[in-house]
Parts: C-alpha cells; sequence; structure tokens
C-alpha cells in the first residue's frame, strides 16, 4: 500500500492521530505558504495546469511538506510512493523505479516519488534518484529540514526546484486549531468541546510554527477533558509539559525581556545572562532572533576590546541553524555568558553613529583626487591617483596620506582599542 492510500485509509480511521485525520485532501483546505500556493502563486499554477516537475521542499517540521507532495498528486491524478531515507535504501528506489515504469507503460500513469527526509540519504546514494529523474520515469519530490546546497548532491540538485516552506504564523495554526474544533466528523466537535481563548492562544503560541505539534497538542488536552467540557490553558500545559511563562512575543513583554538580557550581558554579569536567555527560549522565543540580538551585541557593545566575540555570537547562530532547538539553547547560552563576561567597547557602535552621520551630510563630497582609480589615460591626465602612497612600500604598510575629503580632514570616528597593539602601545 502506497502513502496515498494509507492516508486515505487513515482519514476514515477513527483511531488515527488527529494530524493525519485532518490532513488537507486540496489546495483550498491547505493553510499557509501563500507564496507558493496562494492564488496566483508560481506552484499553485504549475498544479493547476499539470506541469508538475522534480523539485525538493525545504522548510521546518510541521510545515506542510508531506501533505502539500499528497496533494500534487491527487490533483495531477498521479501514483504516489512514499520513501524513507531514513529506514530505506537504493535497493527500493530500484524496486520503485521498476514498478514506475510498469504502471506508466501499461496505465500512462506518472508515479510521484516522495523522498521523506532526503537529506539522510549520503550524497551516494542520491545517485540513485538521477537517471530516472532525467528520463522522467519518476517524479521525485524530495522533503528537508535542511539546507539543499549542502545535503543534496550538485548533479541531483540542479534538475530540482527548491522551493521553501516557511513556519506557520500562530494565525494560521489558529485556523488548524478552530478546524479541528469545529469538525464533527474526524475533528473533536463530536465531544461537543470548547477551547478557552487561554488555551487556545497558549497552543498557538508553543507550537512554534509546527502544526503538528499544535494538533498533537490540542488532542492530548481534549483527552484529559470530558465530553462537553472546555479545555483549559492548565490542560494545554499538561498536555504539553510546558508552563505557559509571561512572555507575548509580539508585546511590550517581548522588548523589555531582550532589554533585560542585552542590559545583563552589557553589565558584565553571565547569571542574569542566562536568566533572561533562558526566560526567552523557554517561552518559545525564536532562537534565530535571540542569536541576531547576539551578533549585534558581539560588535555593539565588545567590539575590538575582544575580536573574537564576534565569531562566537555568529557560530552560535550557526550551530543553532545547524541542529535546531532544544539542543542550540547550550549555543546560545555560550555565546551569551562569553559575552557577558568578554571586555567591553563601544568605540565601534560610536565610531559608526559619527561616520554615518557625516555621510549624510557630506553626501556629495568627491574623493580625493589621489585616492581615485585611474584605468584611462584620460584620468590619469585628469590627476586621478596622482600621487598616492602605496602602503605596501613603506615601514609597517603605514602612510601618512589624507584619505578622507578636505572637508572632513582630520575628524576621528573610532576611539576604542586596538588588539594589534600591545597595552603600553595604546597608552
Amino acid at each position: 500500500m502506497d502513502l496515498f492510500e494509507q492516508l486515505a485509509g487513515e482519514r476514515l480511521d477513527a483511531a488515527a492521530p488527529l494530524a493525519d485525520r485532518l490532513r488537507p485532501r486540496s489546495l483550498d483546505e491547505f493553510v499557509g505558504q501563500d507564496h507558493l500556493v496562494g492564488p496566483g502563486a508560481v506552484l499553485r499554477r504549475m498544479i493547476e495546469a499539470d506541469e508538475i516537475h522534480s523539485l525538493v521542499f525545504w522548510g521546518p517540521p510541521g510545515t506542510g511538506k508531506t501533505t502539500l507532495a499528497w496533494i500534487i498528486a491527487e490533483a495531477t491524478g498521479s501514483r504516489f510512493v512514499w520513501f524513507s531515507a531514513v529506514t530505506m535504501g537504493v535497493a527500493d528506489v530500484k524496486r520503485i523505479v521498476a514498478q514506475a515504469r510498469e504502471t506508466i507503460g501499461t496505465t500512462g500513469q506518472r508515479t510521484i516519488l516522495f523522498c521523506d527526509e532526503i537529506h539522510r540519504f549520503n550524497k551516494a546514494q542520491q545517485d540513485a534518484f538521477l537517471p530516472h529523474v532525467e528520463k522522467g520515469v519518476v517524479t521525485l519530490i524530495g522533503a528537508t529540514t535542511e539546507n539543499p546546497s549542502f545535503e543534496i548532491n550538485a548533479a541531483l540538485l540542479s534538475r530540482l526546484r527548491v522551493y521553501t516552506l516557511e513556519s506557520l504564523t500562530p494565525e494560521q495554526i489558529g485556523v488548524l486549531v478552530d478546524r479541528a474544533m469545529d469538525d464533527s466528523d474526524v475533528g473533536l466537535a463530536a465531544r461537543d468541546m470548547a477551547l478557552d481563548d487561554a488555551a487556545r492562544e497558549f497552543v498557538c503560541e508553543s507550537a512554534q510554527g509546527d502544526a503538528r505539534v499544535a494538533l498533537s497538542t490540542l488532542e492530548l488536552a481534549a483527552s484529559l477533558a470530558a465530553d462537553g467540557a472546555t479545555i483549559t490553558r492548565d490542560q494545554v500545559e499538561a498536555a504539553l509539559q510546558k508552563k505557559a511563562l509571561r512572555y507575548d512575543k509580539a508585546g511590550e513583554e517581548h522588548y523589555n525581556i531582550i532589554s533585560a538580557l542585552h542590559k545583563s550581558l552589557r553589565d558584565s554579569d553571565p547569571h542574569a545572562g542566562l536568566y533572561w536567555l533562558a526566560r526567552m527560549l523557554e517561552a518559545g522565543e525564536d532562537p534565530l532572533y535571540i542569536a541576531r540580538r547576539l551578533v549585534r551585541f558581539a560588535s555593539e557593545d565588545v567590539g575590538l576590546a575582544d575580536p573574537r566575540a564576534l565569531p562566537q555570537a555568529v557560530a552560535a547562530q550557526q550551530a543553532v541553524h545547524f541542529i535546531g532547538m532544544p539542543e542550540g539553547a547550550l549555543a546560545l547560552a555560550q555565546a551569551a555568558v562569553y559575552l557577558a563576561i568578554a571586555p567591553k567597547s563601544n568605540a565601534i557602535y560610536s565610531g559608526y553613529q559619527r561616520a554615518a552621520a557625516d555621510a549624510r551630510e557630506t553626501e556629495r563630497e568627491p574623493v580625493p583626487l589621489h585616492l581615485r582609480n585611474a584605468p584611462t589615460q584620460l584620468m590619469k591626465d585628469l590627476g586621478y591617483g596622482a600621487g598616492y602612497q602605496y602602503a605596501h612600500d613603506y615601514e609597517g604598510a603605514v602612510v601618512d596620506q589624507q584619505h578622507l575629503p578636505d572637508s572632513l580632514r582630520g575628524r576621528v570616528y573610532y576611539e576604542g582599542p586596538n588588539p594589534f597593539k600591545k597595552d603600553e602601545e595604546q597608552e
């Protein structure tokens, strides 16, 4: 039985998980990814025109990659075959391809081969798809949470089009939650249940853009309530095993806490830094938002007092992007502690602010002639580049020549530490 048939059977099975029972059957039921499947969007037009090619869906968990592939198969009348790169191998690819050849030869029906977690196939194994994609024996749809540029071999990737899926917003999650509560066939309406506003908000926020997490949480919370009851926030917290911390990612508390983190790090308090970091992460803040703020802090408040601070913050961002959460929390914690205990200097920040103000005021000031490039004889005749002193011809590669416009000559912007000079030299 292929996945298409399996999911159709599960939809009729009351014991199937709520997320499977509510799986959209068409683009009109699909929630999110409007940039791909909204009215007039590129993928929707291709589906409606039955012009689907091999492709990769790249995005976070629970954003609809499997569902969208399944809808494509149904809309185009294709045979849908699910393939797991975790549990299956090259021999399975050969078997599926042989079946696809037979099907297209006897019935003319195309086969969509959906490869879940395609990044789990190593790059040599991925070559097994290549000739069959080239010849059109199968239409390959891969799904991955990892960057295809790094996880799919170049030969195969060049034959696939990559479509990026985005995390669902709390509002989009809310549409799915409401649908689950109102559906009397496969949802929770048959139990005559209600969901109070605080519980609904917590489900939508704590899912962090993952529809499957939201519906699974709702289903478990419903199992803790009696028929005809109202599901409360306490029951949702019990289902999720997570308290609803006072934190609104779009409101005042969001800005209060990120401000507390920033000021704690600026004041060299690693303990408070860790606390406010944990407050945000445990309440469901986007870890990449925090990473961006740490990167900014590394330049704004540490600067060249410790030039290793910026690489440390950038490495934390890359680690979070690479391994995700909750494991990525430790990378952010490491960066936060490092930034807290690092020496501080705001000279980069202050210097740039002064330079930016002058740049806006003097945007028409000409570049000094000796600093201008002179690729033509005419430019040389006009004095471009004349008198320029090439730094490498001088001791220490340092020359004393004018680099600012005439009106700003002698202006000082950066007045901070120089990590390439000894302390006594700086004094």
